[in-house]
């Protein structure tokens, strides 16, 4: 089943963000890899694409996993929550409607 991850940020975490993200990305890379990421990318602390100094306010990524306490799991395990990127992160199943080309 697919899960939407939402990893909320703590205030100014543009510098802790940029340390952690290689690992961060080399995670998402292996779901990529393994068939298993649908979506992943940050929201912006403003209305852009590059967001500058502002940074981020979180994440979002949606992936497949074999149950909510797995995806809770790998969330748990993202580089971003050891770093002290994100405050929480919230973990939920996700039906997919539209695009109808997608699979289900």
């Amino acid at each position: 089943m697919w899960y939407m991850i939402h990893g909320v940020d703590v205030p100014d975490s543009l510098e802790k963000r940029k340390a952690a993200r290689p690992a961060h990305l080399e995670r998402l890379q292996a779901l990529q890899d393994a068939g298993r990421l649908l979506m992943a990318g940050p929201l912006p602390a403003e209305d852009t694409a590059h967001p500058g100094p502002a940074g981020f306010v979180g994440s979002l990524v949606v992936a497949e996993f074999d149950s909510i306490q797995a995806a809770k799991a790998w969330a748990e395990a993202d580089p971003y929550m050891h770093a002290g990127v994100y405050r929480e992160v919230h973990v939920h199943p996700w039906l997919q409607v539209f695009p109808t080309s997608q699979p289900n």
